[in-house]
């Protein structure tokens, strides 16, 4: 796995996702995973391809003329390296802000309040 997480556009999330559901894959096969969900032209998905195999988010193994494609980072890193971008961009890298934010603006639910009240209870420790 890559030590510096590549940043990823939206558009190429779509095809991250497709390979980190199930891979390795074609080019075809996630064209054909992304056909229901986005309205995108088969060169637009190889498009994307290219780019994340530039960024070395993906890599891929070459039989005969077919390329099965791979994630090289892991889905969990990008989450992190996204959540800390969007804190740093929108609250200045300050998390309670954000939480206070979310918190006053968030119709939560009984369970959602005991699930952040044992995830908080589990950091204390």
């Amino acid at each position: 796995m890559s030590t510096e997480t590549p940043k990823i556009s939206d558009a190429e999330w779509e095809v991250m996702k497709v390979l980190w559901a199930s891979a390795p894959r074609t080019a075809g096969e996630i064209v054909e995973a992304l056909e229901g969900s986005r309205d995108w032209n088969p060169k637009t998905v190889r498009t994307l391809i290219k780019r994340l195999t530039e960024k070395r988010a993906i890599g891929y193994n070459q039989t005969g003329r077919v390329y099965s494609y791979y994630p090289l980072v892991r889905e969990e890193e990008c989450v992190q390296s996204e959540t800390r971008s969007f804190l740093k961009r929108i609250y200045g890298g300050t998390l309670r802000p954000m939480l206070v934010n979310f918190l006053q603006d968030e119709k939560l639910s009984r369970e959602d309040i005991e699930e952040l009240k044992r995830i908080l209870d589990e950091r204390k420790d």
